[in-house]
């Protein structure tokens, strides 16, 4: 997001021309399907919690435009042509072998991997907002039954656990599980963030048979069986054998 508000054009060549040639070449190759990988962004700063895929957008940044302009391509090229197309709206994926020093990274990646080198990483804003992190299993699920459910063509659907956490629990969280005494450092808020997301997955239940396999919690015992393996991987990249 934040390279789309210092490159809007590089950006939008990615998100929309890109997503446009990608319409293009299906339909002319007679493909059947094709899912879009949306975002929650489009959502903007609504103060209605959970969001629903009916809710009107509000993109606050370009890559947030160029996303719901995506979407918008695919439903058209759906009436229009006869494409089928899903889009599958993420909400903050996390999991393996992220990339921390990725602009496109996740906070969680961030934070492990500072908290392992003993550095406090940033936070920008007081840490209060809150995401729906959703680990890329979740997402690896939803978008295979996009591939086949019957009902979904044309359709934007979230994807994503439906709960919530602030910055600051996950920061005590990873904090914690890694065992570190560290506080976070804070910044201005970064143009373009929006403040609160948290999804509603009626629809993805109700088309896709989805349900949420795996939840980041507040309380750092309840998420060994998630977090600690992420944990355990960028520690050994940064420490060595």
């Amino acid at each position: 997001m934040p390279r789309s508000v210092e490159d809007p054009i590089t950006s939008n060549r990615a998100n929309v021309d890109a997503t446009l040639n990608v319409l293009v070449a299906a339909r002319d190759a007679g493909v059947r399907r094709v899912v879009y990988a949306g975002s929650s962004s489009a959502y903007g700063n609504s103060a209605t919690l959970p969001k629903v895929e009916t809710m009107p957008t509000a993109p606050l940044s370009p890559y947030a435009l160029q996303k719901l302009v995506g979407e918008q391509y695919c439903q058209m090229f759906t009436r229009l042509y006869g494409l089928e197309t899903v889009t599958i709206r993420y909400f903050n994926v996390f999991g393996p072998r992220q990339d921390p020093s990725s602009p496109y990274s996740g906070v969680i990646s961030v934070f492990i991997s500072a908290l392992c080198q003993g550095r406090a990483p940033t936070i920008y804003g007081d840490g209060e907002q809150t995401r729906d992190f959703t680990y890329v299993a979740n997402v690896v699920d939803g978008v295979l039954r996009a591939c086949q459910a019957r009902d979904a063509s044309g359709e934007t659907i979230n994807v994503a656990t439906a709960g919530r956490i602030s910055l600051n629990q996950l920061f005590e969280v990873v904090r914690d599980l890694v065992g570190v005494d560290a506080r976070p450092s804070y910044a201005d808020v970064r143009a373009g963030d929006v403040r609160d997301s948290q999804a509603d997955i009626g629809k993805a239940r109700r088309l896709l048979g989805y349900e949420r396999d795996r939840e980041l919690r507040r309380r750092p015992q309840a998420n060994r069986g998630l977090v600690p393996d992420l944990i355990a991987h960028r520690c050994l990249m940064r420490r060595g054998p």
